[in-house]
């Protein structure tokens, strides 16, 4: 039935297993959501877990800047450590905020004082709501605060007075503040804010998430496919080819995943035409 059909078409077909039931199932396994395991990122999450039991179930103020390239893994693997430990932090206040939703640096102050229940934060003056905000978080006695700020590289401002707040505030007398700080950048803390380099207390932990690997790409490709029932959907030269390709481009598991899934509504198509 091939006969007669463009050279690519064929390629397709080669690297693709011809089961047209399983084809939605594999494009619902590829898509970008949190899996229930994160693969090649073991060591990451042991250090994840390791800094949320000493600081938040610790009671112990700190601070961890998270760094890495798009789609390593970095959001994901905090958002699968927080769910595992659901339990362990359910008696403190946990606060996410992506500043990529805020309409500038500053509104990070109201954003964190109304999740701290201080309504109609973003009315006041910034630096009554700063001192609002630094009241909580060095109340004794009060729940420890998780504050999680993914795209914080967002928070870029004149002086870097915003992202300079933010990292003292756990190093405050009596602080009940835990932050994590999520961003692209490797080095945002130290070419951004080289002052945090003269205060210890100041200076956060680093995690930097590396590119994936071929093999890693490949083997988390796989995983997602186990799943589908029937005969496999994507051969393994095609997983391999893919891998490669996006390991050597950029190790974004993400885009990896989009190819895949792009690829396989490419070939459900041309199969249903036949």
């Amino acid at each position: 039935p091939l006969q007669g059909r463009p050279g690519k078409e064929l390629v397709r077909a080669c690297l693709f297993k011809q089961e047209g039931p399983c084809y939605q199932q594999a494009k619902s396994l590829l898509h970008t959501a949190v899996p229930d395991q994160l693969h090649a990122r073991e060591k990451e999450t042991r250090i994840l877990h390791q800094f949320l039991k000493e600081h938040v179930c610790g009671e112990k103020s700190g601070s961890l800047y998270i760094s890495g390239a798009p789609g390593t893994g970095k959001t994901a693997c905090l958002g699968k450590t927080l769910l595992d430990l659901k339990k362990e932090l359910s008696g403190s206040k946990i606060i996410v905020l992506n500043c990529m939703a805020l309409q500038n640096s500053q509104a990070v102050f109201p954003a964190i004082a109304e999740q701290l229940g201080q309504a109609g934060a973003d009315k006041e003056a910034r630096s009554d709501i700063i001192r609002k905000v630094e009241k909580r978080l060095t109340a004794k006695r009060s729940p420890m605060v998780l504050i999680v700020l993914d795209e914080m590289d967002q928070l870029d401002s004149k002086g870097q007075d915003v992202l300079y707040t933010v990292f003292e505030w756990p190093s405050l007398p009596s602080s009940r503040l835990v932050l994590i700080g999520i961003a692209n950048a490797l080095d945002l803390t130290d070419r951004i804010l080289p002052r945090l380099q003269a205060h210890p207390k100041c200076r956060p932990q680093l995690l930097n998430f590396p590119p994936y690997s071929k093999d890693q790409l490949a083997f988390i490709l796989e995983e997602r496919l186990k799943p589908v029932s029937g005969k496999r959907v994507m051969d393994r030269a095609a997983i391999q080819f893919c891998a490669r390709k996006v390991s050597a481009v950029s190790g974004d598991a993400r885009k990896a995943l989009d190819i895949c899934r792009r690829a396989i509504e490419i070939v459900e198509s041309d199969v249903k035409s036949l």
